[in-house]
């Protein structure tokens, strides 16, 4: 069964936008990566600062891989730049699927 990561993101408010700026612009940068599943970037909606980075991969080496390649890349910004993190906090959970539904198909 696949492997879920969440990056558990603390952002102030005055850097959201940025934020979100900052993953639509690197937007494709891991869907073809080898393994990948899935993707979304969640927005709070009820009173906290905690974005979620939920990302979906077939196994925790497809992960390890990613990361050691493209995902090092992208966590770095844009290459000579030197603008500070949206984020003033980032913790990693992580996950194995061991149950999934998937709506009915008719």
């Amino acid at each position: 069964m696949s492997v879920v990561k969440i990056n558990v993101l603390t952002v102030p408010a005055e850097q959201r936008e940025t934020l979100e700026q900052r993953f639509a612009a690197r937007a494709g940068a891991v869907e073809g990566s080898d393994g990948f599943e899935w993707f979304e970037l969640l927005r709070p909606v009820e009173g906290t600062d905690t974005y979620l980075v939920y990302t979906r991969w077939r196994t925790e080496e497809d992960f390890q891989r990613w990361m050691a390649g493209r995902g090092q890349a992208a966590h770095g910004g844009a290459p000579g730049e030197k603008s500070r993190p949206a984020a003033t906090d980032a913790t990693l959970w992580s996950f194995e699927v061991v149950q999934q539904a998937a709506p009915k198909q008719d």
